[in-house]
């Protein structure tokens, strides 16, 4: 891929300060791209990217709004947002909580909601402009304990879905990735008998992210994309 493939694009990359979010962040402004990473853990250098905006409550429309516009100002306005802000919880559906799948719906649609609420007015402007979102694999097949988070991240399946028809005709395009496990240090930790070769590297995952924001994903709206790795 050409490295300056994303020169001149400007992104919000949410969830920006946690392993996949940075990962994100570094891919793209190693293509050309101008980033702006937001996250609710406290403001930190991160070399390459343009600004860090930390300390946002992205389920808080007034903090995300905060966010959005120092972003669009230290950006000069937005061609691309990637939502990367989410969490996982496992918990078996006997014995669990019903705080459980509020708190999973909240952080993994209620973010990625509130973020294109806020994006979209500022990405009508721009040309060939585009948002990602992060889902799961969990999405299409859930396994024990997996309930609350697989069924948030089948709303934003779904959310990913409508704003693609409904931004269709004015040229916003609209896609998720959909990543099997993760190569993490906490899955590691959580999974040391796992066979790590086998999941999705992070970067792996950037980079298809990546591609969905280039010219040469221009005809890509409402897709989905399974990005499992060997597993």
């Amino acid at each position: 891929m050409n490295e300056q493939v994303l020169a001149g694009r400007r992104v919000v990359v949410t969830g920006g300060l946690g392993a996949l979010g940075r990962c994100v962040g570094a891919v793209l402004a190693s293509r050309g791209a101008s980033v702006a990473l937001v996250d609710r853990a406290p403001q930190s250098l991160v070399e390459g990217v343009t600004v860090v905006i930390g300390d946002t409550d992205l389920t808080d429309p007034a903090s995300a709004e905060a966010a959005m516009k120092v972003a669009v100002s230290s950006l000069g306005g937005i061609d691309a947002l990637v939502n990367v802000a989410g969490g996982f919880r496992w918990e078996k559906f006997e014995g669990g909580r019903i705080e459980t799948w509020e708190h999973m719906f909240a952080m993994n649609v209620r973010t990625a909601v509130i973020a294109c609420q806020l994006a979209i007015p500022h990405l009508l402007q721009a040309k060939a402009a585009c948002i990602v979102n992060v889902g799961s694999l969990g999405a299409v097949k859930a396994d024990v304990g997996m309930g609350a988070y697989a069924a948030s991240k089948s709303g934003v399946v779904r959310l990913t879905e409508t704003l693609a028809e409904e931004f269709k005709p004015r040229g916003l395009r609209v896609n998720a990735v959909l990543p099997g496990v993760l190569d993490t240090p906490v899955n590691r930790a959580d999974m040391p008998d796992a066979d790590f070769s086998r999941w999705v590297s992070l970067e792996a995952l950037a980079r298809v992210i990546a591609f969905l924001l280039t010219d040469d994903a221009a005809a890509v709206t409402g897709a989905c994309i399974p990005v499992m790795g060997g597993v």
